[in-house]
């Protein structure tokens, strides 16, 4: 009996494998060809999430999309949004699985981005004007995304709208993100602050601290 259910088991496990390099989104596929652009080596895995609005989706070449990660433009399937592209992910960028990128205007993401699992970017928030209105029911208000090259983003962490993130940033697992953040900064908390920053004179340091203050409780 172990042996015929070893036998049944390695059969399943083969057969997934086919199906998961069959369903396989890429340049290649006839749902390849539904996007702006897909660059050479682009790999969507399946299962994929949600993904609509690709006449507006860039991808760059060889970047990588992990499964059930959801990629879409507007507010739902058949909307025209315009003659531009609105999400742009870079080249060799690889995005975790479980991923959600829900772009509305504007989401820019540089070449070698790199995230965990279970991130999240948005460039539209619900807003809260009127009090005496569902929220659910006010129009939502848009603000551009972008995050800069060769920056990596922690399981969990959650990108809002106006958030620009510079290059070869560091966002912490489980950040809420709002605001502006310059190259080369370490992104941490809720809501998120710069927790360490580089300088060529002083290398990796929190804000505030001098190498001085550096030595003296080293």
């Amino acid at each position: 009996m172990s042996l015929v259910r070893r036998a049944i088991g390695a059969l399943v496990h083969r057969l997934y494998d086919a199906v998961r390099r069959a369903g396989a989104l890429t340049p290649a596929t006839q749902a390849g060809y539904r996007f702006r652009r897909l660059g050479e080596g682009v790999s969507i895995a399946f299962p994929v999430g949600a993904i609509f609005g690709e006449r507006w989706i860039e991808i760059g070449g060889h970047t990588l999309i992990g499964e059930r990660v959801s990629l879409s433009c507007g507010m739902g399937p058949g909307v025209d949004l315009g003659p531009d592209s609105i999400l742009r992910i870079g080249g060799s960028c690889s995005i975790g699985r479980g991923s959600h990128i829900v772009a509305h205007q504007s989401i820019d993401i540089g070449d070698h981005v790199f995230t965990g699992p279970y991130v999240y970017i948005t460039d539209q928030n619900h807003v809260y004007d009127d009090p005496d209105m569902p929220i659910g029911r006010q129009w939502p208000r848009n603000n551009p995304v972008s995050i800069g090259e060769g920056s990596w983003l922690g399981t969990g962490a959650i990108i809002l709208p106006g958030t620009r993130i510079g290059r070869q940033c560091v966002v912490a697992g489980g950040a809420v993100v709002r605001g502006e953040f310059p190259d080369h900064s370490v992104i941490a908390g809720v809501p998120a602050k710069v927790v360490r920053s580089y300088s060529p004179e002083e290398g990796w340091h929190a804000p505030g601290v001098t190498p001085f203050d550096r030595q003296a409780t080293g």
